[in-house]
């Protein structure tokens, strides 16, 4: 695959290439307004279509555990408690006690408060940002409405990564991007990216969230896509599990679209994250087949594809345990949190 010259731009210098100048209100519409709009019948068709896909009974466990070592394990409320994200951390690291073969999930994903008490609880266990272990991500930005100052969203950020989370998961300011304050979007990606940069000048990996159930439109699902990649984004996350409806096989399709085009635009990956509404092996399956249809099975690995979930992970140990001994296990076979 031959790729442009703008695979040699520094990632700044890349987006106003791009857009053809500053990242103002005016530049930025003219770009993103540019981009071909969705055939919502046809997405939803081919969306349909993937969903239908089966995968070979041969392919099932590789499957299986492949969801396993893509999911964010997440606990997000208001009653959280310093226990209970201990135990999801200890869930995480070992989702089925009968069976050490069980892959280890992805991250678990808390709020900032708690990032510390995550951090701890996993010990030599933390990947730290690596692939061995398990990675801590975090919520940042006044999630989940993103009604705060930017001083504080700023914040909230630097608290976080000083705390030791490897991920931010941030929102946007879906109000602005409604209003075509595009430029206030961009700025405030592009500062929450700075605000990820560690002492030791590494970055903690940031994750845009568009909350997709209030963009309305797939075309705005995709002009919100492509504006946070070119700020800076490392993943595109459709929702923060908080607002009807969340992740669905239709938007998760344009997202992956967006990014297999910025691939071939680029040659750099951004990943995807559907969070939200994702609760059995079955659905979980569906998005498998989708990323390989469309970004490629390149994407299928936790560098560039999550599952957002607190009950996926149950499901999937049930049907795992099928899988290996012929028959389901009741409900109490796997813990509640």
């Amino acid at each position: 695959m031959t790729h442009t010259p703008l695979a040699t731009y520094q990632p700044e210098q890349r987006a106003l290439a791009l857009i053809g100048g500053e990242a103002t209100d005016a530049n930025l519409r003219r770009y993103l307004h540019g981009i071909p709009g969705i055939d919502a019948v046809g997405l939803e068709a081919r969306a349909a279509d993937l969903g239908t896909r089966s995968i070979k009974t041969s392919s099932k466990r590789w499957a299986i555990d492949t969801i396993i070592g893509l999911i964010d394990l997440t606990t997000l409320e208001g009653a959280d408690t310093p226990g209970k994200v201990r135990s999801l951390v200890a869930k995480a690291q070992v989702p089925d006690p009968s069976d050490p073969g069980t892959p280890r999930v992805a991250a678990v994903c808390v709020y900032g408060d708690m990032v510390g008490t995550a951090v701890n609880a996993l010990g030599s266990a933390h990947a730290a940002g690596g692939t061995e272990g398990v990675n801590v991500a975090a919520v940042a930005t006044a999630f989940p409405s993103g009604r705060a100052s930017l001083a504080i969203k700023l914040a909230d950020v630097r608290d976080s990564v000083a705390a030791g989370a490897d991920e931010i998961d941030m929102v946007i300011d879906r109000g602005a991007f409604l209003a075509g304050r595009f430029g206030q979007v961009y700025d405030e990606i592009v500062a929450v990216k700075d605000a990820c940069r560690r002492v030791d000048g590494s970055m903690a990996h940031l994750k845009v969230i568009l909350e997709t159930g209030e963009l309305n439109t797939y075309d705005n699902v995709r002009r919100a896509s492509w504006l946070a990649i070119l700020a800076g984004g490392d993943f595109i996350k459709t929702s923060t599990g908080k607002v009807a409806p969340a992740a669905t096989l239709p938007v998760t399709l344009s997202m992956l679209e967006v990014v297999r085009d910025w691939y071939r635009l680029t040659g750099v990956q951004i990943g995807v994250k559907p969070a939200g509404g994702i609760r059995t092996s079955k659905d979980a399956i569906k998005y498998l087949v989708t990323v390989a249809e469309t970004a490629g099975e390149d994407w299928l690995t936790p560098h560039l594809f999550r599952f957002g979930a607190s009950s996926l992970l149950n499901d999937v140990l049930l049907q795992r345990q099928k899988m290996t001994t012929g028959h389901y296990s009741g409900p109490d076979y796997v813990t509640i949190d």
